[in-house]
């Protein structure tokens, strides 16, 4: 029979683990997020580059909402790695 404290060392293990897997496929989604939007914003002011503060502004919009998700996402797994 398992001891209680083994069941709860393995389980802070698999927290630890799945508190990295999180942070980790949190920061690679806002890359990738944040490289669509660069690329495609460049794509557009090449097109039509009147509209470049447009564009430019709309892309800093949108790369600082990933960020701010991002971090959320970063902040939880903090928090089920130290409570």
């Amino acid at each position: 029979m398992v001891s209680l404290s083994v069941l709860l060392a393995a389980s802070a293990g698999l927290a630890k683990f799945g508190a990295a897997i999180g942070a980790s496929i949190a920061v690679i989604g806002a890359a990738f997020g944040i490289g669509q939007i660069g690329g495609k914003a460049m794509e557009s002011i090449a097109r039509q580059p009147e509209a470049a503060n447009d564009i430019r502004s709309n892309m800093i919009v949108s790369a600082a909402l990933i960020e701010g998700v991002a971090f959320f996402a970063i902040a939880v797994s903090f928090l089920i790695l130290f409570v």
